[in-house]
């Protein structure tokens, strides 16, 4: 009589690729082929021979620059051995787990009575005299099937490490993989990364199979563990062997690639998996938008999204979350915005994790507008709230000048039981009455902190001292910075370029006396170069090596501010060549990037990170350049302009008007451009005329 016999093929084409910033898939078509043979007739079928696999670095060579020979295809995608199958039933996944067979232990009658000898080893001393005299209680004899149900129901992973010990001591049965699998995943709860490298070695040690599982609970332990090199490893190790990795594994590593800034690493795998017929999950796509996000990479977090369409994978919020951080982080607040509308129409409610993003989106980007919907749509829909997103909703107020908001905002804290304002909550109310001049609700608030027992921060102290600084309340400034230093507050560098700003501002000297006394508590060394600069026998190199050392011991985020304030104040002293002679130390150890640039049709002065008193230097500075160009006759481009920004800030400083009214004073030819905002130009011509007449005075 003939046997009926089947197989399964995997034939590989490649699809012709013609968009080149998509990765190159690979399309699986499935024949199943029959035969029949008598048993007279039949022989044993012959096992094809074992190709060699891939090393990893091979196997992560970009698609893009690597054509697969059919015979790495077979190694990549389907097993070493043939596979004979039963045509009438499904054939499994390539990805899915390789488990083993069910225990029969589910059906023995004596389970509880084993559950509650394992629940009195779990509860038992941690030492391995107090566990050893437990299990001389063991009700039944550890068979293979009681060994494993003990095994598999200790809870502390002491516990199951020492009883996997105890049982390979006593040598009643072959040791399994199904053991070390279990054992290892307790190991790998209390993060033993290694105990449980020390048992992978033990089982290649004693040719025990690493099945699928095997590795995926050692990639994942070392991943926890932050131990991304031997996750690596692990993997790479896994690949030589043939082992297909499965859905959790491959998110696992690509975290880990991308965790180690190999962006390169990352992209490839994907794409590897996806060809081989892994369909990415939710979390896979997360890892992918955070790495973008991080890089700051717009065209990559829109390659996720391209992603995820056409694989169909629909994003839940978790991804949703990932996508609004990357976006914030990218810059890209349209985006965002249009994101968030899609996670509201996709059904999905917002949690306070997607709240906080949006709303510090919409307060860096200083979108009032858009901020004030969402605050609305948040009421009206009683979203979730919690502390962060309390504190980053005042912050966005803050930064946008949203007063009354913030007011509600603070006031609702305050009724909550579990919101209560904190440090960061009275620091965004000290920011926006700073911001808006509002001193009697700026020490109001003051108080409060000190009367509820909140701790004041140093950025606190930075507006609060801003604030009574413009207000010229010097004596309240000093009380503020001094009680501030003697509840700990460490000035940092911004707190030091505020006091700065508000010498700048000093109308008399016994208010700059007061000022720089507190400067001289937080930064002597600054309140020297200060006394240096106003000596009457002035030198420029040591004033140069003195400003070179300070900047160098600045944080960069302050390093500007410095040079910008000590701008301003030469100034108010009538130092202007010393004020010229700062802005050339400040371009000269690249303060102000961009600041002067040139094309063939324009010249253009950009001071939008510049105070009032460097900005007006800078035009001085420029006319002067220019002057000296025309006395050279050189050759001039038709336009000129200066940019000053647009300020979003409710309480914006008005550097365009300042500096507008510095134009009007000087009598020069710009004009506010009608195509751009906050832009003055000038012609050639009127340019070189107003430029020469001075010339002649």
């Amino acid at each position: 009589m003939a046997a009926s016999l089947s197989t399964g093929l995997d034939v590989h084409f490649a699809i012709p690729q013609s968009d080149t910033k998509r990765p190159i898939f690979f399309t699986r078509r499935k024949f199943t082929i029959y035969c029949n043979s008598s048993k007279s007739s039949s022989k044993p079928p012959q096992n094809p021979p074992v190709k060699r696999t891939a090393s990893l670095s091979e196997q992560l060579q970009p698609l893009s620059t690597t054509t697969l020979p059919k015979k790495d295809q077979a190694g990549l995608l389907s097993k070493p051995k043939s596979t004979w199958v039963n045509p009438t039933k499904p054939k499994r996944s390539v990805l899915s787990l390789q488990r083993q067979t069910r225990s029969p232990y589910a059906y023995n009658p004596k389970v509880r009575e084993l559950k509650l000898f394992a629940n009195k080893l779990s509860d038992c001393d941690n030492s391995e005299e107090a566990f050893l005299s437990v299990l001389e209680e063991i009700p039944l004899e550890p068979t293979r099937e009681n060994a494993l149900l003990i095994l598999n129901s200790l809870k502390p992973w002491q516990k199951t490490h020492l009883f996997l010990n105890w049982i390979k001591t006593k040598n009643l049965f072959p040791m399994e993989t199904i053991f070390y699998n279990v054992t290892m995943k307790s190991l790998r709860f209390g993060r033993q990364f290694e105990l449980i490298e020390e048992l992978a070695n033990e089982m290649v040690s004693n040719e025990i199979p690493l099945d699928n599982i095997t590795y995926s609970t050692i990639i994942t332990c070392a991943k926890r563990c932050n131990l991304f090199d031997k996750a690596v490893e692990w993997f790479e190790r896994m690949y030589k062997t043939g082992l297909m990795p499965d859905e959790v594994t491959y998110s696992a590593v690509l975290d880990v690639y991308a965790k180690l800034g190999k962006a390169e690493e990352v992209v490839s795998l994907y794409e590897r998996g996806v060809a081989s017929g892994w369909k990415p999950d939710p979390i896979a796509f997360s890892v992918l938008a955070k790495m973008y996000g991080e890089a700051g990479d717009y065209d990559g977090i829109r390659y996720v999204l391209q992603e995820m369409k056409s694989l169909g994978v629909r994003p839940n919020l978790v991804v949703y979350n990932t996508l609004l951080e990357a976006m914030g982080k990218a810059g890209k607040p349209g985006l965002a915005r249009s994101l968030f509308q899609e996670l509201l129409e996709s059904g999905l409610t917002p949690n306070e994790k997607t709240l906080t993003s949006l709303a510090k989106i919409y307060g860096k980007a200083r979108w009032a507008k858009d901020a004030l919907e969402l605050w609305e749509e948040m009421k009206s829909k009683n979203w979730p709230m919690d502390f962060i997103l309390y504190n980053t909703l005042l912050t966005m107020c803050a930064d946008i000048g949203l007063v009354e908001e913030a007011e509600q905002l603070f006031l609702d804290m305050k009724k909550s039981q579990h919101c209560r304002p904190d440090s960061w909550s009275y620091t965004a109310m000290l920011k926006i009455y700073g911001s808006g001049g509002n001193v009697g609700k700026a020490m109001e608030f003051f108080e409060e902190m000190s009367e509820v027992g909140v701790e004041l921060n140093v950025m606190g102290t930075t507006c609060l001292i801003q604030c009574l600084g413009k207000a010229g309340r010097m004596d309240e400034l000093v009380k503020v910075f001094s009680v501030s230093v003697e509840h700990g507050i460490k000035p940092d560098d911004r707190l030091c370029g505020c006091l700065l700003s508000v010498v700048s501002r000093c109308e008399s000297r016994a208010d700059v006396d007061k000022v720089l006394a507190c400067l001289h508590r937080a930064n002597p060394r600054l309140v020297g170069f200060l006394k240096l600069i106003e000596e009457e026998v002035y030198c420029l190199d040591t004033v140069k090596e003195e400003f070179k050392g300070i900047i160098s011991d600045t944080k960069d985020d302050a390093r500007r501010p410095f040079c910008n304030c000590l701008i301003d104040i030469c100034l108010s002293k009538n130092l202007n060549k010393r004020a010229h002679d700062l802005l050339y130390l400040g371009t000269l150890y690249g303060l102000y990037p961009g600041l002067y640039n040139k094309t063939a049709d324009e010249w253009s002065l950009d001071v939008r990170s510049l105070s009032v008193g460097a900005a007006q230097t800078a035009l001085e500075e420029w006319m002067g350049t220019l002057a000296k160009t025309i006395k050279h006759e050189e050759a001039l481009p038709l336009l000129f302009s200066a940019q000053t920004g647009t300020g979003t800030h409710k309480f914006s400083q008005g550097l365009s008007n300042s500096f507008a009214s510095h134009l009007k004073k000087l009598a020069a030819p710009f004009r506010q451009s009608e195509e751009k905002a906050r832009c003055f130009v000038a012609k050639r011509e009127d340019l070189v005329h107003w430029l020469r007449s001075r010339l002649q005075t």
